[in-house]
């Protein structure tokens, strides 16, 4: 296990910040993206120039690291993307889960190939509030199944963002 301080090295190697130090890194004006980490799909939202709201944008399909990291560049160009949300799917007691390693994982790869500022957050119950948010509309189980991905990551976007405006 690594400790307090080899952590803070790793993070400041990598360009992962705290949410904030995050938040001092972002002009008044500039677009987030939020990424649900999944093993092979992933959930992309981004939110408008204010910061205020969440869309979902679309999957990727993790076939390969290079072809996944392609597609995110393209999208932060496409939109222009100012700094990234991971979300941290830690355990409800807060302890981190197995899939933490593995959204760590990512965060510190994508740090390694771009130079937007990239922070993790809480994402615990993410996947479960976006399909109970869908399940208000009229839309069939297997078309929320569907979009489950991009939705957990507008819902974890949007709960950095609230945060950020606070």
């Amino acid at each position: 296990m690594l400790s307090i301080q080899e952590i803070n090295i790793i993070k400041y190697k990598i360009k992962m910040l705290d949410i904030k130090d995050f938040k001092k890194k972002l002009d008044k004006k500039s677009r987030l993206m939020g990424i649900d980490p999944g093993k092979k799909r992933v959930g992309i939202a981004i939110s408008d120039e204010n910061k205020a709201i969440a869309t979902p944008y679309k999957v990727l399909i993790k076939d390969n690291y290079s072809g996944f990291l392609e597609e995110v560049k393209k999208i932060i160009n496409d939109n222009n993307i100012k700094g990234i949300i991971i979300g941290n799917p830690i355990n409800m007691d807060g302890t981190p889960s197995e899939s933490s390693q593995s959204a760590k994982d990512m965060a510190i790869n994508l740090s390694k190939n771009i130079s937007e500022p990239i922070t993790m957050w809480d994402e615990r119950l993410s996947s479960q509030g976006a399909f109970n948010l869908s399940s208000n509309l009229d839309i069939n189980t297997s078309k929320k199944l569907k979009k489950i991905d991009q939705n957990a990551a507008a819902f974890i976007l949007q709960g950095a963002l609230d945060y950020l405006k606070k």
